[in-house]
């Protein structure tokens, strides 16, 4: 009877959550579900975490997921295509080898002609001299010139041909290289696919969708921003874009893209607290789902150590009729197995959880039980006890050291931990029944017909996953700071608006995010005294109810590209403001001017009368408003008065004493378009003769 084969259902990639290192992907897959409720979905990637897969019927109608786990199979070779660029490299190749093999058939014709030499016929003793044939030599030179001549050429066009297919093929292996590596590394392999028993469809067809949710390794984000403004306008558009680099091994094409800040590895598990009791211990609650294995499981595989060992293929020679058939060796002795843990020695558990030691144990002198039985007894007879005559010794294990004399001292062992009481506390691992591996007869003796999780990891997923981790090596973009560095303690999830594109490629690739709606306000400075230029400044405030990220923030004006700056992190209602560098449309000029004189009743006083003008020109199209800061002298001498002449201000208080130091005056003033605007000011200094320096009046 033929077994039906189980359905298998292609999936498609819908939607991918980006963390700060890793992915969690979303397939669905559609069909109709078999009477047995089995299928399997396929598409998921080799490197893709088999504890993480989770699915999930999409809607209702009673039909619910009962099982899913993953499962690798072999991909056959014509199941998917190698790809436009393995075929080119493949074919590139061979034209290689092919101009390679004309090239050397022709330096062997080169030299082939080339090593036409004149040989004289032999010469007898008695014979004469002869002439030399001067018409032959002749001939014979002509001819290896003409044919020289024609082949050179040819050979200079086959070499030139063969760099430059050469140069082809190694700008093919570099495409390939840093190709995606959803392109298959081998004409066959394996995939991975879910495994998936559905239940409440009933005898009908019905047709579903369903889920498949795994995580992925191998995936990585970083913030950027573009930030778009008019020139002295007060309004511009703030973009959220992302650097994605991901190595999955599945081309994310058309996807719906979110990016979060948070740790996929992040531990999830809520602690317990166990209770702690005054009085009679009691005994622990067995774990559910944990069934003790049968007694005498050893004596099941006694016939099969008694046949002896497995003879070995192609090594066998028929037995001749009549000849005497040699004994069946003995079977080496099994390894001792190792010894029992505390806990599980009191229920009969040996040291690997869920295995029973061999009846009898580990005799004392180191001897191995015999399999299927119990360990020869060595005590000496109850008439030798009695009569007081030494203990025989017990033979020496093969390998190991004779026993030492009785007249030497022997070394007394430690006495063995004591057991610990309560039933065996078996691992996750070990209730993963569908993990669990029976091993055979062939095993080691102490897991032999026993359930035992499976140890050996997938080496193909592991060398899958060690590639994909690679991209968190990466060195990143100008100005840009990992999300878990910037994001802080709290963790935020950004939805791109629209489907993206990123390949599995291992390199950068920029989507956008969406528009963030920020509050945007431009501000010139100018310091006159330190640089007469005009420096432009944006307010940037954060009017959502998320956090904006570190990260590098393009600026254009009026549609021309001005630089790349850092943005720092700013919280929800945030500021921050952005340095553009000088407006070469607004000038300003500063011109000082100092009048010395004396005053009081004997001309006691030094007066220094500090005159300031500015002048402001705006060519820009729209009014700005622009703040001039300027300073004055600070004393802490009562005797040194100082006193201002201008409608300036001092900076507020409460504001940043870094951004402003003391003696700082702010002018702030609308200029509107096209025109100017002049800013006078001024300060008279009152030295009184006993405080003034002798030649120190140097003023600027």
């Amino acid at each position: 009877m033929k077994a039906e084969a189980v359905p298998r259902w292609a999936s498609t990639l819908d939607s991918v959550v980006v963390y700060a290192q890793g992915a969690l992907c979303r397939r669905l897959a559609r069909g109709t579900v078999p009477r047995d409720g089995r299928v399997r979905v396929t598409g998921l990637p080799r490197s893709a975490d088999p504890g993480s897969l989770r699915v999930r019927v999409v809607g209702a109608g009673g039909v619910r997921v009962t099982e899913a786990r993953a499962v690798a199979e072999a991909e056959s070779p014509d199941s998917r295509p190698t790809g436009e660029l393995r075929r080119e490299v493949e074919r590139l190749r061979d034209a290689v080898d092919a101009l390679r093999a004309r090239r050397d058939r022709q330096r062997g014709l080169i030299d082939e002609v080339a090593a036409l030499r004149p040989v004289p016929p032999p010469r007898a003793e008695d014979s004469p001299h002869r002439r030399t044939p001067v018409d032959a030599w002749l001939a014979l030179a002509e001819f290896v010139d003409a044919r020289l001549t024609a082949s050179h050429p040819r050979l200079r066009e086959i070499e030139e041909e063969l760099t430059h297919v050469r140069h082809e093929l190694d700008v093919a292996v570099d495409r390939l290289s840093r190709a995606s590596t959803d392109t298959p590394d081998a004409r066959s392999g394996t995939t991975l696919c879910a495994a998936v028993t559905l239940a409440g469809h009933g005898d009908a067809d019905v047709e579903v969708e369903v889920e498949v949710e795994y995580g992925v390794p191998g995936a990585v984000w970083v913030p950027a921003y573009r930030l778009a403004h008019r020139r002295g306008g007060s309004d511009g558009r703030l973009l959220l874009r992302a650097s994605v680099a991901q190595r999955t091994g599945e081309d994310w094409t058309g996807v719906r893209v979110s990016l979060a800040t948070a740790d996929l590895r992040r531990r999830a598990d809520v602690p317990r607290l166990r209770s702690i009791r005054i009085g009679r211990e009691q005994p622990a609650p067995a774990s559910s789902g944990w069934r003790q294995p049968p007694r005498g499981l050893d004596d099941l595989f006694g016939g099969y150590d008694a046949a002896g060992p497995r003879p070995k293929s192609g090594t066998a020679t028929p037995a001749r009729a009549g000849a005497p058939v040699p004994p069946s060796p003995l079977p080496p002795p099994p390894p001792p197995p190792p010894p029992p843990s505390p806990t599980a020695a009191a229920y009969g558990y040996g040291a690997p959880a869920g295995a029973l030691p061999a009846p009898g144990g580990m005799p004392e002198g180191g001897e191995s039980a015999v399999p299927g039985g119990t360990a020869p007894d060595r005590t000496p007879p109850p008439a030798l006890r009695k009569a007081g005559g030494p203990r025989p010794a017990a033979p020496a294990a093969p390998g190991r050291a004779a026993p030492a004399p009785a007249s030497a001292p022997r070394a007394v062992p430690a006495p063995p931990p004591a057991p610990a009481t309560g039933p065996p506390r078996p691992s996750g691992a070990e209730l993963d029944y569908a993990a669990l591996v029976l091993h055979g007869p062939d095993g080691p003796p102490e897991r032999r017909g026993r359930l035992f999780p499976e140890s050996a990891a997938d080496p193909v997923a592991a060398e899958h996953r060690r590639r994909a981790e690679a991209v968190a090596a990466l060195p990143l973009p100008g100005h840009a700071v990992r999300p878990r560095e910037s994001a802080g303690s709290f963790d935020h999830r950004y939805d791109a608006a629209a489907r993206a594109d990123v390949p599995s490629d291992g390199t950068w690739h920029t989507i956008t995010v969406g528009e963030v709606a920020v509050g945007l306000r431009t501000e010139y400075l100018c310091v006159p005294s330190v640089e007469q230029s005009v420096y432009t400044t944006l307010v940037l405030s954060n009017a959502t109810d998320q956090a904006l990220l570190a990260g590098p923030l393009e600026v254009t004006a009026d549609g021309e590209f001005l630089l790349t700056t850092a943005l720092p992190t700013l919280a929800p209602g945030g500021v921050c403001r952005v340095g553009l560098g000088t407006e070469e449309a607004i000038g300003v000029t500063r011109r000082t001017n100092l009048h010395e004189s004396t005053a009081g009743l004997r001309n006691n006083v030094t007066v220094l009368d500090h005159r300031v003008h500015v002048e402001l020109a705006n060519r820009l199209p729209v009014p700005v408003t622009v703040e001039v800061r300027e300073r004055v002298p600070v004393t802490s001498d009562a005797d040194v008065r100082i006193e201002e002449r201008a409608d300036w201000r001092a900076p507020e208080a409460g504001t940043d004493p870094e951004r402003h130091a003391p003696g700082t005056r702010l002018w702030r003033v609308e200029i509107p378009a096209r025109s100017t605007s002049a800013l006078d000011g001024g300060y008279v200094i009152r030295i009184p003769a006993g405080k003034a320096l002798t030649g120190g009046n140097r003023r600027s």
